[in-house]
């Protein structure tokens, strides 16, 4: 990237999160992130100097390169490159980009005073060698919450049930006018590694994505995404398992999604593309009954090792305190900067994210005393949180395209083979201020859910997901 030489013509609108917008070069495999302030706090942002902007794309990156890719893993996690952009090229930037973002999105503004950004691949594209078929790339970014049961004390105490906090959230979002349409969609399906379940939770995803699911170029209108997807499924247009031609590209789709969530692949480099087929069993028609579970401890047996799914899944496990426990210690932690303010800097509450602070994250004591010594010196169990929230609200991108008949000695039609990547993204440190609000948040979602079940007969309460989880069987 030549930086003496940008021109706004050559970047889109990308797409753009609550914290930063991204642009997408027009022939490069790259994208810019740059980031954003509410449009109240513009005087504010010209005060920020450039070196402070800097520092927190910096910690950004450092966080991501140093505390999540060893943990995710190498192949999974794309770190990027802090550049210094021309502040002439970021101002016409956001003037050309303006006009094409999402009237919700348009409460907060592009920051064009730093002229601060980060360089990342385009996740949504794979390398030119890879697509040499006329049909482009698919990409599926998926934003899969937390897999695994972390329960509320206070709802197992009063109802005796353990319930995903998802699932609450999901409810309590309808009740608050936030969602017009309840999603069916349950982590806990999606992190079991039964490709049942995992397809059941995919297509409860489709039917009503929310946030947690997104399709590059495409509505969620699913009789147009299966338009769109015919051309990559040509061997399902007759009848496929009695069903119509469409169900069944939309079931050879889901087929492919979890092919990939499930792979270990055998690459270590971040975004190296691998191939696949879809070779497993056909899904057949299900029932769905209501079982207990157990809530996980170790990581779900069923997900291999090396799959992204399971990644994400230890690192959402170093929460082993929830933030019912948590929070007091953070207030403890609290209290003690308080009396001594440059302890901040050594317990790096607010970064540098480096190998120190990693190790800051696995130490800790064993027993709690109840002393201050004992909060501060536990502190990694505040950042070990704040580690699992990031896994807990990651999204996984995955990007496919059919291979090209010259690099598979004979096409396929029953099993076609796809080039595909896996990646993980929005990875940026949560912040250390962000414990109270979580908590506060936490409490009002549970005491809807307590005073909803209660306001229920007994008799409808297990017609609910009593463990918030599902088992299909094939029939």
């Amino acid at each position: 990237m030549e930086l003496d030489k940008m021109d706004e013509n050559d970047w889109k609108y990308h797409g753009e999160g609550n914290k930063s917008l991204v642009v997408s070069h027009l022939q490069h495999c790259q994208v810019l992130r740059l980031l954003k302030f509410p449009s109240e706090d513009s005087a504010h942002t010209r005060q920020q100097t450039a070196e402070q902007a800097f520092r927190h794309i910096l910690n950004i990156m450092d966080y991501s390169k140093y505390i999540m890719k060893p943990l995710l893993g190498e192949k999974y996690v794309h770190s990027g490159e802090v550049v210094r952009l021309p502040l002439d090229f970021v101002r016409e930037l956001s003037l050309k980009v303006q006009q094409e973002r999402p009237e919700l999105r348009c409460d907060k503004v592009m920051d064009t005073f730093s002229g601060c950004g980060l360089c990342l691949p385009n996740l949504t594209q794979l390398p030119l060698q890879h697509l040499r078929d006329h049909r482009p790339p698919i990409c599926v970014e998926i934003k899969p919450k937390c897999g695994f049961l972390p329960w509320s004390r206070q709802i197992t105490k009063e109802c005796k049930r353990k319930v995903c906090r998802f699932c609450m959230h999901q409810h309590y979002k309808l009740a608050n006018g936030k969602w017009k349409r309840l999603s069916r969609y349950c982590p806990l399906d999606l992190f079991s590694g039964s490709k049942q379940r995992m397809y059941v939770a995919l297509k409860n995803l489709l039917e009503e994505p929310q946030n947690n699911l997104k399709i590059f170029k495409q509505q969620p209108d699913l009789s147009e995404l299966i338009q769109h997807l015919r051309p990559y499924f040509l061997h399902t247009n007759g009848l496929f398992n009695g069903h119509q031609p469409g169900k069944a590209v939309l079931s050879e789709f889901v087929q492919l999604i979890c092919s990939a969530l499930l792979s270990g692949g055998d690459s270590n480099r971040s975004g190296e593309p691998r191939k696949m087929h879809i070779s497993e069993g056909r899904e057949t028609k299900l029932v769905v009954d209501v079982v207990p579970q157990a809530p996980v401890s170790t990581g779900n047996p069923g997900l291999p090792k090396e799959s992204v799914l399971s990644k994400i899944l230890q690192v959402q496990m170093l929460d082993n305190l929830d933030i019912e426990g948590v929070y007091p210690l953070y207030k403890r932690v609290e209290q003690y900067l308080e009396e001594f303010p440059k302890e901040r800097n050594r317990l790096q509450v607010d970064g540098p994210y480096n190998e120190s602070f990693m190790d800051t994250v696995k130490n800790g004591l064993k027993e709690d005393d109840g002393s201050v010594e004992y909060a501060v010196g536990k502190a990694s169990l505040v950042h070990q949180y704040r580690v699992a929230m990031t896994a807990k609200d990651c999204s996984i991108m995955i990007t496919f395209a059919p291979c090209d008949e010259d690099e598979e000695n004979e096409l396929n039609l029953e099993n076609p083979g796809f080039t595909y990547s896996v990646s993980i993204l929005d990875l940026d440190p949560k912040p250390y201020e962000g414990v109270p609000h979580q908590y506060k948040l936490d409490s009002k979602i549970v005491n809807y859910y307590l005073r909803s079940t209660q306001a229920l007969p007994p008799s409808s309460l297990y017609k609910e997901r009593q463990e918030c989880t599902l088992l299909f069987h094939a029939v």
